[in-house]
């Protein structure tokens, strides 16, 4: 009986808990409304509006703004908006070339980070570098605010010790990460909630949570770093897949490059990360006689107009095009989001091509996705890993990530 009487109080406990989410997810959206506005648009009564309105004021997860004449009488209607300082999250981006760690407001902004552009260490050494950082980042903050870290994300590539031949790598390192549970004994050193993704899921879910996802709910999500990333946004949420490898368009088949800066192919096909990813412009730059160490000499090069990166950038989207219309043909969204981590005009440039090429190769009876840019270029790694928390705990979407939670109690502590 006990058991039934707390069941039946749950059912009406997670819809609450569904609208109040439903609301911030409307104001992330339109930026400030009225009650009246987030009834009609929500389709729920003006009463439910109000006592939610009031619950998240409560809260701090919202404020008010201003007041506004709607209609032709009566009083001018309160507005209501996000309230940025209402809640944090820390995010750590583990990459093969570097960590970073920052913390991020509600509204989507970087308060503060720190870098360590190197090799990615041993696990362990790695946890007690970003612990220290974390210890760091949060004595800006003060005690009203830190209580109000919704956790931690961690957004790393999977299998980092996979593929070394293509990425011209041979850091024994690397293969230690495949066997080693980062989020966990991160968890344990901090004490906080820790939610991992691979880092093109985290930077997707970035885009949904504060950037593209305001005016799209379905989108491939291409970011360009040392390797390609990719995530799939379909109806408002991450496609995770079995093992979180959904949108894995690094490994999808290609023919091998042609590029005299190339490695040897291993057999008859490569994969995608091979040509398309910074990783390969590196390469190419380096067979030229550049020296590349930082993505500021790439952002040098690319600005220069050097022709290195015209040759990779043509090899890149032609291997990318045909990888890009397969999954297109499977996900059926209208819309390609494309960022990087060095700019220079370089996005802009691979939008452009990548646009030309699939409008010449588009099959009969089918269209061509409108191809937009990200919203946070080199800061979509920081800001992925801290959007992990505030999805989970903020959005009516976040189931995406429950097969990360350990189980039923985890997920209400964020409650």
């Amino acid at each position: 009986m006990e058991r039934e009487q707390t069941t039946r109080a749950a059912g009406p406990m997670r819809l609450r808990r569904y609208n109040e989410r439903l609301l911030l997810q409307l104001l992330r959206r339109i930026g400030e409304a009225s009650k009246a506005e987030l009834a009609r648009r929500t389709q729920l009564t003006s009463t439910a509006v109000g006592t939610i309105i009031q619950t998240l004021q409560d809260d701090d997860l919202i404020m008010p703004t201003g007041r506004r004449i709607e209609g032709q009488r009566g009083q001018p209607a309160t507005l209501v908006q996000i309230n940025p300082k209402g809640a944090f999250g820390i995010g750590v981006r583990l990459d093969r070339d570097a960590i970073e760690t920052a913390v991020v407001d509600l509204g989507g902004e970087i308060l503060a980070r720190r870098v360590h552009n190197r090799v990615l260490p041993a696990p362990q050494e790695a946890v007690d570098l970003v612990r220290d950082d974390i210890a760091v980042l949060l004595e800006g903050l003060n005690p009203s605010e830190r209580s109000r870290i919704a956790g931690i994300g961690v957004a790393q590539p999977y299998n980092l010790g996979a593929w070394l031949r293509e990425l011209d790598l041979a850091e024994p390192a690397f293969t230690a990460w495949d066997s080693f549970d980062f989020v966990a004994a991160l968890e344990d050193e901090t004490g906080l909630p820790v939610f991992g993704e691979n880092d093109g899921n985290a930077a997707a879910i970035a885009e949904i949570f504060y950037g593209c996802g305001r005016r799209y709910d379905d989108f491939i999500y291409l970011f360009l770093g040392p390797v390609i990333g990719c995530g799939v946004a379909l109806d408002g949420t991450c496609l995770r897949g079995v093992t979180g490898n959904a949108g894995d368009i690094a490994v999808m088949p290609v023919t091998p490059s042609t590029l005299p800066s190339a490695p040897k192919p291993a057999g008859k096909w490569e994969i995608l990360l091979s040509r398309a990813s910074l990783n390969a412009l590196s390469r190419h730059l380096r067979w030229s006689g550049e020296q590349v160490t930082t993505h500021t000499d790439l952002e040098a090069f690319v600005q220069a107009g050097h022709p290195a990166v015209d040759e990779w950038l043509s090899d890149c989207v032609e291997a990318l095009a045909p990888a890009l219309r397969s999954a297109l043909c499977i996900l059926d969204v209208p819309v390609v989001v494309v960022d990087s981590d060095v700019d220079a005009g370089l996005i802009e440039r691979l939008m452009q091509r990548l646009a030309r090429e699939l409008v010449e190769t588009a099959p009969e009876a089918r269209g061509v996705p409108q191809i937009v840019r990200g919203t946070f270029g080199s800061d979509a790694g920081a800001v992925g890993a801290a959007s992990l928390p505030m999805f989970f705990s903020f959005s009516p979407r976040s189931e995406v990530l429950r097969s990360g939670a350990r189980n039923q109690e985890e997920m209400d502590h964020v409650w």
